[in-house]
């Protein structure tokens, strides 16, 4: 399998080449265009219809994931995310996995396990909209990003504090601290509500822009048209 990333650093598109026999999963509706040789196997992310409800009301993506295999030959495959942003590789081994936001995965290779049901962000007051997949495994990941990655690699002992909505993944090796930003008044008035602490050793990814602020912004613009039309 090769693969290659084009149009970073804002428009970014995964291109695989795939030989005979191999196969790429990616997320439902990622798929801008695929060699004719390639067949779409979809699948549900779970095994159950309730965690497949789950993940979608939790993590805000699809019931389902293709697998897209080169089962007549070699094929390319472009896959594509909504987010105006980057994509990154993130090779995955054992003893080298990373916690990654839901929302942010795009693709995976065939032996990259995918945990869906990992609860470790559900224990704290990690509530942003904001969910988390545990992957191991043996193979390579790909996670798109709303703007430009923005990464950090800590040494032992060395903390980063991170926005959640800024956040996008670390190593599984880090130690983590969902919290408040000051007291309650910094928390809802400081615009920053919940952050992450997070110590190394490990990697961590951010994104440069945030979905919330560009919401909020884009309502700026078109909510007085909005009610000037409802009146």
């Amino acid at each position: 399998m090769k693969t290659q990333v084009k149009y970073s650093p804002s428009y970014s598109m995964l291109v695989v080449d795939l030989e005979a026999g191999e196969q790429i999963t990616g997320e439902a509706g990622a798929m801008s265009y695929m060699s004719p040789t390639l067949e779409i196997r979809t699948r549900k992310r779970e095994q159950s219809l309730l965690g497949t409800l789950a993940t979608t009301l939790i993590g805000g993506q699809s019931f389902f994931v293709n697998d897209f295999v080169a089962s007549a030959g070699p094929g390319e495959i472009g896959l594509v995310a909504a987010p105006i942003g980057d994509i990154q590789q993130m090779p995955i081994a054992p003893g080298r996995g990373y916690i990654i936001q839901k929302s942010s995965y795009i693709a995976s290779s065939q032996q990259v396990d995918l945990d869906v049901k990992w609860e470790g962000f559900t224990k704290g007051l990690f509530g942003q909209g904001l969910f988390m997949i545990k992957v191991t495994g043996q193979g390579d990941l790909w996670i798109n990003t709303f703007g430009a990655i923005d990464k950090h690699t800590l040494t032992a002992g060395e903390e980063l504090i991170v926005d959640n909505f800024h956040l996008v993944a670390f190593s599984d090796s880090c130690q983590y601290n969902v919290q408040k930003v000051g007291g309650w008044k910094e928390t809802f008035f400081s615009g920053e509500g919940l952050v992450t602490r997070i110590r190394g050793p490990g990697e961590v990814f951010l994104q440069t822009k945030n979905l919330r602020e560009f919401t909020d912004w884009l309502w700026t613009l078109i909510g007085p048209r909005v009610q000037t039309k409802a009146r």
